[in-house]
């Protein structure tokens, strides 16, 4: 008998939603159970199995010396390493303290500042160990988690889109918000993912899969500040879940220093 391909979700600093996506996936989930051996996955049982693993999922970024060390270890044990989500793949809106004093912070919020343990910033997983492969979304895909999953069981490239959120505006024939209502959108170079759902409802998009393939914020943000659209709303905008993917840090980083 085959042995099935194993595979681990592990957790760093986030909020479960894309371990949630999985676990959503139900029909879905059961034909990925067939297809591997979930060896270790917390959020869905109590049983682990030791590695090494043919596949890891990581969700969350790195903000604890115990993160950098512990994503190490994980690294040696998967044969593939997959990371899930805007927070291991971007910083995740925790990466918002990049641009601060995390120690101030920590002042306001802590009873006891001393006994918190941190660094001074939030970063994507692929910062500190090699990453095969990355989903991208706040929270993911649930249909690209399982397609993910059954690429790399059948041992074949993922099916994962790498145009931008505009194509799905017109697959649902929504309106251009930027177009018809003057609205600063991220749509033009934000990847695809979630299906245009804020454009849908006469909201901009807020980037929530991070930069698509040749993004040009930049660009973008000449194009709303030329159109009358306040610096300071732009950089709030591109400042959001994947505020740390080099794409939007460069464009938010551009506009504020040129406003200042």
């Amino acid at each position: 008998m085959t042995k099935k391909p194993t595979l681990a979700v592990f957790k760093f600093a986030s909020c479960d939603g894309c371990q949630l996506s999985l676990l959503d996936a139900e029909d879905e989930l059961l034909a990925v159970a067939g297809a591997v051996e979930i060896a270790y996955f917390l959020e869905a049982r109590t049983q682990q199995m030791d590695g090494p693993y043919d596949v890891g999922l990581v969700e969350g970024s790195i903000t604890t010396a115990h993160d950098e060390k512990r994503i190490q270890e994980i690294r040696k044990q998967c044969r593939f390493l997959v990371t899930i989500g805007a927070c291991a793949t971007a910083g995740g809106i925790q990466a918002l303290r990049n641009w601060a004093n995390v120690d101030d912070f920590i002042d306001h919020v802590y009873a006891h500042p001393d006994y918190i343990q941190t660094l001074k910033t939030s970063t994507p997983v692929s910062d500190h160990v090699p990453v095969d492969f990355e989903l991208r979304g706040c929270p993911i895909n649930k249909y690209q988690l399982v397609e993910l999953v059954a690429s790399l069981v059948h041992g074949r490239k993922p099916r994962v889109p790498t145009y931008s959120v505009c194509l799905e505006c017109k697959q649902r024939g929504t309106v251009c918000v930027a177009v018809a209502r003057g609205i600063a959108c991220l749509g033009p170079v934000t990847q695809a993912g979630c299906g245009a759902i804020c454009p849908s409802y006469c909201r901009e998009c807020f980037g929530c899969y991070g930069p698509n393939e040749r993004a040009n914020p930049i660009s973008l943000s000449r194009h709303y500040q030329s159109v009358g659209v306040p610096s300071d709303h732009v950089v709030r905008l591109l400042r959001n879940f994947n505020a740390y993917a080099p794409a939007f840090r460069q464009a938010s980083n551009d506009l504020q220093e040129a406003n200042s």
